[in-house]
This record gives C-alpha cells, sequence and structure tokens, in this order.
C-alpha cells in the first residue's frame, strides 16, 4: 500500500500532489461513508461491503466458535494498542524474556511472532533496495558487460532487458525526473507548515482548522489553500497534517530509493544489520523478536482489519471475532526479500497458522523456488495463503506478480487466493483505479478503499486504500468461516470465498477498467470469480460442506504446549 501515485499537477502556480486514489469515493453520497463500510451490505447500506454485519446478526448468534491463527506477514505491527493487545497470538510453548529457546525453534523469545529484518542487537532493517535494483547489480556483477555477453538463450537475458531500462535507463532518467519535481513539491509543503504554524500556534492542524482560519494574510491564504487541497487528496476527511507529512515523507524516500537506484550497491544495510548470507536460505536463524519496531503502520493496520477487537466499545470492528495474530516481520520499506518471505511463511506454518495474509508484492523474484517451497509446505499442512494482487493497475495475467501460486515446476498452488480492491460504490469508481486484475490470475475481489483501521502510537485509528487493505479483509472473512466450520481444509475455506463471492448488480457491471480513465470492462473479466467476497454467502455455504480437514488436525496435535524445566 502506497498513499501516493506519480501524478503530479499545477495547482496555484506550483506543483501539487495528487493521489493514486482519486476516487471521488463521497461525490454520489448524501451521507457520511461509514467508517466500517466494508462489513456492510450493499441491498441495505448501499455500499459494496461484505455483508460481515449481517452475518453476525442473522447466521452467528448462539452459536460457538474455535479461535483460529492467522498470521500476517508484514512491516511490523504496534502490540501496544488497545484493540490489538487482547488478540495478539501468544507462544504457547515460549517463556517470556527469558533469553532462552524454550521450543528449540532457533528463535529466542519469538513470544508473539518473529523478525526477519532483525540484527543481533536489536536493530532491524527499515529501508532496503528494490528488487530492479538488486537483480540489475546481479547481473551486472555476473557477467561485467552484460549486453554482450548475454545471449537470449540464457536465463537472465529477459531479466536484464527489463531492469538495465528501469535501474539504469530512460524509465530510471524519468524518476530521477519525478523526484526532483516531487522535490519542489516537498519544498512548498514544509513552506506552508512553517506558516501555518506560526499562524495556528501549533505544528499540527486539520482540514477542519484550515477551513476556519479568516485571514487577509495572503501568504496565510495560500498556504492554507495548497494544504488543503494536499489534505484532501489522501481521501481521510480525519487525517491530521502530521499524519499527512508522515505518509508524503515515505512516499519521497520511496521515491527517492528509486530515483537513486543503480549508484550504489543494494545488499549494504541488509548485510550490516542482519548479517545472514542472502544466498543461502539453509541460513535461517537470523533476526530478533521485535515484531513492533519503528515502522508499523501497513502492518498494524492490516491487523487491525483482520481482528480488531469486536465489540469493545473502541475504534473499529475487526471481520473475526475469534482470532488470535501471529505477526511475522518481513517486509521493510522497499522490495522484500524472497529468502524472507519463504522462511516467513515456514515459520507461520511451524507455530500453528492456519491462514496467511501477504499485504505485500514486487515485479521480480529471483528465488522463486524458495518461496515455491514454502507455498508448497503451507499446501501439504493445511494452511490457506491470501495474497494482495498489488496496486500497479496491471493485469497480472500479462505482468507478473509475486509471490504467486504458479509454481515454476508446474502446477499450481490450491491453498492460495490473490485479491483486487474495490470501492465503496458511492462515487463514479466501483473498482479502485489502482488495483491489479486479471481474469486467471486474480481470483477475487474485496473492500480496499478508504478502509479505517488501526495504526500505531495512542491508540489511533487512520484510513488507508491498497490491495493491502482488500486482501486483510478475505484473511478475516476466511478466519470468520473457518472459526465455525473447523473441519474445512485450505482448499474447501478457499472454494467456499470464491464460490460465494458476489457480482456486481447488472445494472452497474460495465466498470472503469484499473489503470485506464475512462475504458470501461464488464466486472467479470477482472477476476476469476468476477465477485466480491461475501461473509454471509460464505457462511451459508460453509454449513453445507461436509469438513475433510484431516491433515490440519495432526498439525495442530503436534503444536501443543510444551514447558521445559
Amino acid at each position: 500500500m502506497k498513499l501516493f501515485s506519480r501524478e503530479v499537477a499545477a495547482f496555484a502556480g506550483c506543483l501539487a500532489l495528487m493521489t493514486t486514489f482519486t476516487l471521488n469515493t463521497n461525490a454520489q453520497s448524501k451521507s457520511p461513508l461509514p467508517k466500517n463500510w466494508h462489513l456492510l451490505t450493499y441491498e441495505t447500506d448501499s455500499v459494496y461491503g461484505t455483508s460481515t454485519e449481517k452475518a453476525y446478526k442473522e447466521l452467528l448468534k448462539g452459536k460457538k466458535s474455535t479461535p483460529v491463527i492467522v498470521a500476517v506477514i508484514d512491516s511490523g505491527i504496534d502490540t501496544l494498542h488497545e484493540d490489538l493487545k487482547p488478540v495478539l497470538w501468544t507462544n504457547p510453548r515460549e517463556i517470556p524474556g527469558n533469553g532462552k529457546d524454550d521450543d528449540r525453534n532457533g528463535y529466542i523469545d519469538d513470544i508473539h511472532g518473529w523478525n526477519f529484518l532483525g540484527g543481533k542487537d536489536g536493530s532491524s532493517v527499515q529501508e532496503d533496495s528494490e528488487e530492479a535494483t538488486r537483480e540489475y547489480f546481479r547481473i551486472k556483477e555476473k557477467y561485467v558487460n552484460p549486453d554482450s555477453a548475454l545471449t537470449k538463450d540464457d536465463k537472465d537475458y529477459a531479466i536484464w532487458q527489463k531492469v538495465k531500462n528501469k535501474v539504469g535507463g530512460s524509465s530510471n532518467t524519468q524518476e530521477k525526473m519525478e523526484y526532483r519535481s516531487m522535490s519542489k513539491v516537498q519544498e512548498n509543503v514544509n513552506k506552508c507548515e512553517s506558516i501555518l504554524k506560526n499562524f495556528l500556534g501549533k505544528d499540527n492542524f486539520t482540514l477542519g482548522e484550515l477551513d476556519s482560519i479568516q485571514t487577509t494574510n495572503q501568504d496565510v491564504l495560500l498556504a492554507r489553500n495548497f494544504m488543503t487541497r494536499l489534505l484532501k487528496s489522501a481521501q481521510d476527511p480525519d487525517i491530521t497534517f502530521k499524519d499527512f507529512k508522515s505518509e508524503f515523507d515515505e512516499y519521497m524516500k520511496d521515491l527517492k530509493r528509486k530515483a537513486e537506484a543503480g549508484e550504489t550497491p543494494p545488499n549494504a544495510n541488509r548485510e550490516r544489520i542482519v548479517g545472514d548470507n542472502l544466498e543461502d536460505i539453509k541460513d535461517n536463524k537470523y533476526g530478533n523478536n521485535d515484531v513492533m519496531g519503528k515502522f508499523g503502520f501497513h502492518g498494524t493496520h492490516v491487523s487491525g482489519i483482520i481482528a480488531a477487537v469486536r465489540n469493545n466499545g473502541l475504534g473499529i470492528e475487526g471481520v473475526a471475532d475469534n482470532v488470535k495474530i501471529m505477526f511475522v516481520k518481513a517486509v521493510p520499506d522497499g522490495d522484500e526479500r524472497d529468502k524472507d518471505v519463504a522462511l516467513a511463511i515456514r515459520y507461520a506454518v511451524d507455530n500453528g497458522a492456519q491462514i496467511i495474509n501477504m499485504s505485500f508484492g514486487k515485479p521480480y523474484s529471483p528465488h522463486k523456488d524458495w518461496v515455491d517451497d514454502a507455498v508448497k509446505y503451507a499446501e501439504s499442512k493445511g494452511v490457506l495463503l491470501v495474497h494482495a494482487a498489488g496496486n500497479d493497475g496491471n493485469n497480472n495475467d500479462s505482468i507478473p506478480n509475486f509471490p504467486n501460486p504458479n509454481y515454476l515446476s508446474g502446477g499450481k498452488a490450491t491453498n492460495f487466493i490473490t485479491v483486487g480492491a474495490s470501492s465503496t460504490g458511492r462515487g463514479n469508481d466501483k473498482v479502485a483505479n489502482f488495483s491489479n486484475y486479471g481474469k486467471n490470475e486474480v481470483d477475487l475481489f474485496a473492500p480496499g478503499v478508504q478502509i479505517y483501521s488501526t495504526v500505531p502510537g495512542g491508540n489511533s485509528y487512520r484510513m488507508a486504500s491498497g490491495t493491502s487493505m482488500a486482501s486483510p479483509v478475505v484473511a478475516g472473512v476466511a478466519a470468520l468461516v473457518l472459526s465455525y466450520y473447523p473441519e474445512l481444509s485450505a482448499q474447501q475455506l478457499k472454494y467456499v470465498l470464491e464460490k460465494s463471492a458476489t457480482p456486481l448488480p447488472d445494472s452497474v457491471k460495465m466498470v472503469t477498467k484499473p489503470g485506464t480513465r475512462d475504458e470501461e470492462i464488464d466486472f467479470a473479466e477482472l477476476s476469476r470469480t468476477g465477485g466480491i467476497v461475501n461473509a454471509y454467502e460464505a457462511l451459508k455455504l460453509a454449513a453445507t460442506l461436509k469438513g475433510e480437514n484431516v491433515k490440519k488436525k495432526q498439525h495442530r496435535a503436534k503444536m501443543r504446549p510444551v514447558r521445559k524445566n
């Protein structure tokens, strides 16, 4: 999930930032968008939600559920958040804080999960390189002069043709120009911040406070107008300037990293902090137990969507009501490493996760075989993997996004769901314009625009958009179904979610094709199912199936708590 896009437009004589999510979501609605819209129902609430609240009211009253462990592989989680602390998974075989590997799994004090970005000194990788940059350097170092050394028969030939342009060619030149342009926006943001801070007497403000400014000072008025436009572009009415600035600074760091790709070796930061052998999947006992860290916005938001405590009178309601979140930290600012992803999946499976959410992705996967092996391992243990389709407006059928269920050795994983992002239905767009899609490679869609959830620091909540938000909606529905029908296998669970996915009404089935401004396409052509995940229908379908999850029973029996003297 990225808040900002690469679009830049003229505004009041200066550059202004536009977001990926120019969705006009509320343009046609007479009432404010409910913060829990993704849990609501179209027939009664006029939003393309998941009918989750309807399911609780009509199908689940008086029924008992069993706890489900959902692993979230992501950037970090606020373990102190009021809406998440009660639902954190705690390793039953590990004694907290004794500095010992009580369960002998190779990971010391892995109380709530593990951090594969961590160093022995407690530090953690925050910024890492893009995979394209890593591939560029790998091939360049391997062949010295790849353009003359590589032939079309070499396995690196096609990769080199792509990355040399992106990292060392015209694409990188465009990103350098974009970074220079956006640096001017950053200068204007900083200037406006200073003006408004002096005028208001504080360093943080909301849209409402900007609207209330009354003055004849032209500098203040220009600053107010400029900042109002930027905050509104975030599509979150509750956003504060500090929130915006934090996201904007992250965007600028990401843009700078891309602009400087190819100038410095891409592995130095990782090697300095973590120190593992990146080319050896068997070198797997690295990292630390700090799943929180300093940059957990994304992972905290994702976790809240799945499992924030329901009916506690606080912030939000998670999709599922009987879940424990196991957190596995493997996603930095930049592209995740295949090695970390593979080991994160294995860690989650070995510690009893039944569902794994993966809200990340990238266009290259040099060690896909490692990830494939981990997916196969999860498949053999009856664990469902839920993955975000990506936010590039691309067709995944023709432009690969990794990880994916297609094994290099042939065949396709049966425990893997890929999720695109749908919108509220209240505005012009029914599908998020940024969402990737694919009649073959995307399985279904789920709400992924203006999703309100938990964020780090002070028990806070914020809206965010992306297929990163759509994926945990599906993972949450999967956990909800599994908690009431625990005998379902991963394959049955996948079947239930996909078979019960709900198409758009016939009157609005034509939607704007993601990545375009006005090209229309039948919503049914954007995914295999042609539908949006529906908790109510999924639970009704699950009730008709006979469970077949023998493997999971055996796997969970092995995970009984063990205390060692």
